[in-house]
């Protein structure tokens, strides 16, 4: 494998040395053109730049240029032919003189002044202007940005070079200059990917926002998903664990649908791709296209918004040829792990309170594996004051007795991992052709102690493009990710197998995991004893292939633009997963097993593969008229197809617990099953620009938009939206003074998008096909003639009444200021969302219908939201350097409602009209009773006891039960008829959907050195932890781990303020999930996402070396947080508590805690360019 690998790399740097080796040749076909559109064809396609004085050079004459396969040199003199100039040519960059050596604004010569121009970093500023204000004399900045200028006594020389700020310098008793160009952020015009084209920020219409690729850079992640969460106000991203394949869901603006559902449209380079697999340091900037009017060009797949993820361009490489490294290794701790009681004397002690408390009877065992009585309690306390630490005793017979201390999470993590990321990328450019090509390998070491998880991703792309004739060009892009996951699993019983929740489960702390001679105990076993056998594993490998060939065709001196692209991607994910019984012992030498081996031990094996191809064949005429007004055009189509096919075959009967195919599992029981499905999607698409004195901007889109997805009568649908934008900052009335305010801009936007986000085939019968049971049990038939098994069909499902396209409709208003000369910008949306015919449950029908109501689009929904950002970015010189720094802040918010739904009841359990989505209903807590006087009185003349105030058997109520109130007056305390009009005790008293989302970021450069920081957080949201959820302990089951911050936390005559009830098993007002206000949880927060230390090793350092820079580092991401849940504890994440479950690992419920923990990365790096 060593030798395939360098195999590869060899090749790879021959094929690019190759490429960087080919002449510097022009082609280039120009006829009476002027010379500045000759020299801007030449930037454009050949990447070259140029320099001089505006008075040196007649840019306004007309000039024919022909030339096939000439060097540069020929080129520059077509150019420059019958003017009285000279030039040199230093790489990339043409320097352009007058050839007397003196200026056409030159004239006096009282004394020459010399200098040099420098950036804000320190670097020289190649063919600045440098000109004698209110005289002739001029020149320019050579390569190393030094200049020589005669000037006229007590004269200002003003110094200025596109996307800086003109500086104006006195020249009085000076002979050197040192002038430091500061960014004009008002002239750098900031160009944003939208759909199928660019467009300047500055003319935007529509809600876009753009990240570049500083934000990916230095990051000790596994993916791109982590880096993206908090860079764009209102994407919100979704992580539900910190395990590094785990794929994240993406949002736009909030809920989206309760009906077909949906998320926002991730596209890398134009194609549908998981952000996961993207090779991070191969990003050039990443667009999210927020409003209908700016996502409606994508049609049905983009409803609720787009995220743009643009790679490098080749074709923008000026070098000549470009080596770079960039490896970090990262330390890396979980987050949150539950601390929780490991003294097994203490533990066992809350054991039996807990369910005396409820049943009123002493226990006689610990669920399924320990055995319990008082007098082994006793014993227990009695070695524990002796010092006896000994956790196992063996009898006469052999049986183990257990007196244990384990913490069975100390024992299924490590403190630490590790990990680590290379990147090698390398590009170049001779004029015609251009190449980027990467490498990326990433190696996670995986948390468990025991067989531990491993994952390992490796990204390949290459990127050409070539010139082959000045009106055409040809451009490939293909990429590759082998990604492979393997975790360990516990032993599979119902859902003891899912590991976090067996340990919850099984995992006591008075029973150790090992026998004094290395056997498993019954609760080693089954808790974490499939990872100590390492015969339970699922291994998971994805294979991703996807290539784009391009054709680009310019006419019309590039007015006119042509392209066409296909695309295919194949995914290839296969799946193994195997099962065994686990041994344990529970007598000396006696094995026995969790599970049967003949029948129990199995393997399975699953192939998925998905199959996608696209195309897009567009027209796009772009042009000024009159020189106000210009105007846009683009017309396209475009069809894109997928097929998706998987097998998966199981069988049990392993000839031994430890291979690894299925060929060796030869049991009776085995089953083969297999999916499938297509879609198709297609549509013609336009969309115009015209603005007018870049002050009043217009946008036009639609979209007629074709899905296989529905029946042919409701297959088409048109979606249109337009947009305005009135820069009024450009307006002759405006007066104001730029350094107050620099730019003003008021946007509206209106759009219709269809959702199409509805499974295949849904509008068709399915029949289900069986096969009787070769048993012959009475439930599921038998032989008929004692040879033949017969199949037979399940009655179809009911097909969905009037199925078609929901609607999401988004009006956007915005406004876009600059102040400060831009030094300060603001940008602030609200916006209004409806989307209509929501695929959700039709009318009520008679029982006499004799099956559940169809789906169809019965159900309208609107969100309301608002998002705002504020940037600062200046500079200034500290210490005689200078200091450059960037301050952002953002916020956003937002919530939706049901406007129409089938729940004429409004019943409770169900969506209703009226209802805020992320309502939680539930009974006011005044406490907890303090006495059994106070209990008598409350009760008096009350039908208080029912089954929601069940904390004991027999549903007596004690002192440190809680105390509901009595909200409708009628003496008891209940549910009533379970909705809105009639909900018995409860109200609203919380909802679970984030409100007012933040973000704040800090980036500074200062001699060298550069910081930066990433903070985050949700400013309300509340959570009430599921019934199964960890955050109860023993109130649960009696068995269940026991957190650490239940101790003396919990109601006794002598803790009356205590947080927590008094202690019982089963205790029906917490774990049954009777949500109310005393355990209601506020899971806001505030978190220091990530910060970046570095230092760029100066120039003068490295050259010598050959190396244009050199970066060291240290990066960190999830240092920090804080919330108000932290009051009770800390032993969760509060990012990703409430966004769902490991479905692998644990039981699946949102936010019951039993999930892979979230990493705390620490990273030191390196970045080298050659």
């Amino acid at each position: 494998m060593k030798n395939k690998k360098k195999v590869f790399f060899m090749v790879l740097l021959l094929l690019c040395s190759y490429l960087s080796s080919f002449a510097q040749l022009i082609n280039l076909q120009l006829k009476n053109v002027t010379v500045k559109q000759a020299i801007e064809t030449i930037q454009k396609q050949n990447g070259y730049s140029f320099a001089f004085a505006t008075n040196d050079l007649n840019t306004k004459k007309i000039v024919t240029v022909l030339a096939k396969d000439l060097p540069i040199e020929k080129v520059v003199e077509q150019v420059l032919a019958g003017q009285d100039v000279s030039y040199t040519i230093q790489g990339k960059d043409i320097i352009i003189k007058k050839k007397s050596g003196q200026s056409a604004q030159q004239s006096s010569r009282k004394y020459t002044i010399s200098g040099i121009v420098k950036d804000m970093s320190g670097e020289p500023v190649i063919g600045a202007n440098i000109k004698e204000k209110n005289g002739t004399a001029g020149t320019i900045s050579g390569m190393d940005g030094k200049f020589q200028l005669t000037v006229s006594e007590g004269s200002v020389v003003q110094i200025s070079y596109l996307g800086f700020l003109t500086q104006e310098v006195s020249v009085k008793n000076k002979n050197y200059l040192t002038v430091v160009l500061k960014d004009d952020t008002q002239t750098l015009d900031e160009v944003v990917v939208v759909g199928f084209s660019t467009q300047k920020k500055i003319n935007l219409t529509g809600a876009v926002e753009n990240v570049s690729s500083d934000v990916f850079e230095n990051r000790p992640v596994a993916n791109v998903t982590q880096m993206l969460q908090g860079a764009v106000p209102n994407l919100n991203i979704s992580l539900v664990d910190g395990k590094p394949n785990q794929s994240a869901s993406y949002n736009i603006r909030g809920v989206t649908s309760i009906g077909a559902g949906g998320s926002a449209l991730v596209l890398i380079d134009g194609v549908e791709g998981d952000p996961a697999m993207l090779n991070p340091n191969d990003i050039e900037s990443v667009s999210v296209l927020k409003d209908a009017a700016s996502a409606a060009i994508y049609g049905s797949r983009a409803p609720y918004g787009v995220v743009l993820i643009t790679t490098k361009d080749p074709s923008k490489q000026k070098d000549k040829f470009t080596v770079n490294y960039t490896g970090n290794f990262s330390y890396e701790t979980p987050y949150a792990v539950p601390d929780v009681v490991d003294d097994g004397y203490v533990w066992a002690y809350l054991f039996r309170e807990a369910e005396y408390n409820y049943r009123g009877i002493e226990p006689t065992s610990i669920n399924k594996s320990q055995p319990f009585s008082k007098e082994w309690l006793e014993t227990f306390r009695q070695r524990k004051l002796a010092g006896n630490t000994l956790q196992t005793a063996v009898g006469p017979d052999g049986k183990y007795t257990y007196y244990g201390n384990e913490d069975y999470y100390d024992a299924l993590y490590k403190d630490h991992t590790f990990a680590q990321s290379h990147n090698v990328s390398i590009s170049g450019s001779n004029g015609k052709i251009s190449y980027y090509t990467s490498a990326r390998l990433y190696d996670y070491d995986g948390l468990f102690n025991y067989n531990s998880d491993t994952y390992r991703t490796m990204n390949m792309r290459t990127k050409i493009s070539a010139q082959v004739f000045s009106w055409l060009k040809i451009s490939n892009n293909i990429d590759y990710t082998h990604d492979k996951y393997t975790q360990p699993l516990g032993y599979v019983e119902q859902n003891e197998g899912l590991v976090w929740k067996a340990i919850n489960m099984e995992g006591h702390p008075s029973e150790p995991i090992f026998n004094p001679d290395g056997t498993l105990t019954h609760s080693g076993a089954r808790s974490v004893g499939g990872l100590v056998t390492g015969n339970n594993w699922i291994k998971r490998t994805t294979k991703t292939l996807k290539n784009t060939t391009t054709l680009n065709i310019t006419m019309l001196d590039n007015k006119l633009r042509f392209t066409g692209d296909f695309s295919f991607r194949t995914k290839d994910f296969i799946e193994d997963k195997k099962t065994t019984a686990v041994p344990y012992s529970d007598y000396e030498g006696v094995i026995k097993y969790l599970g049967v081996p003949e029948t129990d031990d199995k393997m399975l094996e699953k192939v998925q593969q998905t199959t996608y191809i696209s195309t897009n064949v567009y027209a796009e005429y772009e042009n000024t008229f009159a020189g106000k007004h210009y105007m846009k055009a683009l017309a396209g189509y475009n069809y894109e197809q997928q097929d998706y096919k998987a097998i998966s075959s199981e069988r049990n009967g392993l000839l031994m617990p430890d291979v690894e195919n299925i060929n060796f599992a030869m049991g009776d029981n085995m089953s083969i099953k297999s999916d499938g499905n297509r879609w198709r999607y297609a549509g013609a698409f336009f969309r115009l620009n015209y603005s007018y004195d870049n002050r009043y901007l217009f946008e036009a889109n639609g979209r007629y938009d074709g899905s296989s997805k529905f029946p042919n009568n409701s297959q088409w649908g048109f979606f249109p939206s337009a947009s305005a934008a009135w820069r009024f900052s450009e307006e002759k009335f405006w007066k104001v003074n730029p350094a107050i305010i620099s730019n003003g801009k008021l946007r509206v936007s209106y759009g219709a998008l269809g959702n199409s986000n509805v499974k295949p085939y849904s509008y068709l019968e399915k029949f289900s096909l069986k096969t009787y049971s070769t048993t012959g049990s009475s439930s599921e038939g038998r032989y008929l003639d004692g040879k033949a098994q017969l199949r037979y069909t399940l009655n179809p499902a009911q097909i969905p009444d009037n199925i078609g396209w929901e609607t999401s409709r988004t009006i956007d208003g915005g406004i876009d200021l600059g102040f400060w000369n831009n030094k300060i910008t603001l940008s602030a949306d609200y916006y209004v969302r409806k989307t209509v015919n929501m695929y959700t449950v039709g009318p009520t029908l008679p029982d006499t219908f004799g099956a559940s109501s169809p789906k169809g689009n019965y159900a309208d929904m609107s969100t309301y939201g608002y998002e705002i950002s504020l940037g600062y970015n200046d500079s200034f010189r500290l210490a005689g350097k200078p200091f450059s720094f960037g301050i952002k802040a953002t916020l956003a918010d937002y919530h939706s409602v049901i406007d129409k739904y089938n729940n004429p009841k409004r019943d409770l359990d169900d969506y209703y009209v009226g209802q805020r989505i992320g309502e939680i209903w539930g009974f006011v807590c005044n406490g907890l009773f303090q006495s059994q006087d106070e209990i008598d009185a409350a009760f008096d003349g009350k039908g208080y006891k029912n089954n929601l105030m069940q904390t004991s058997v027999n549903y007596i109520t004690y002192p440190g039960d809680m105390r509901f109130e009595d909200l409708n007056n009628t003496g008891t305390i209940d549910n009533g008829a379970n909705t809105v009009d009639s909900p018995g005790d409860r109200k609203i008293i919380g909802n679970s959907e984030p409100r007012y989302i933040y973000t704040l970021s800090f980036s500074a450069d200062w001699n060298n050195f550069f910081l930066s920081a990433m903070f985050d957080g949700v400013g309300k949201q509340d959570w009430y932890p599921s019934g199964e959820s960890s955050f109860w302990g023993q109130y649960n089951r009696p068995y269940n781990q026991v957190p650490v911050w239940h101790l003396n936390n919990y109601w006794t005559k002598d803790r009356p303020d205590a947080y927590l009830p008094r202690y019982s098993g089963y205790y029906n007002p917490l774990y049954k999930g009777t949500a109310n206000t005393r355990y209601l949880q506020d899971v806001s927060y505030f978190r220091l996402k990530n910060l970046q230390f570095g230092y760029n090793l100066p120039k003068k350092w490295i050259a010598k070396a050959g190396f244009s820079k050199v970066s060291v580092y240290f990066s960190g991401e999830n240092l920090w947080s804080w919330s108000p849940l932290y009051r009770h504890t800390k032993d969760y994440d509060v990012t990703v508590i409430t966004k769902g479950s490991d479905n692998d690992l644990t039981s699946g419920n949102k936010g019951d805690g039993f999930n892979y923990p979230t990493m705390r990365n620490l990273s030191l790096g390196i970045s080298i360019t050659y």
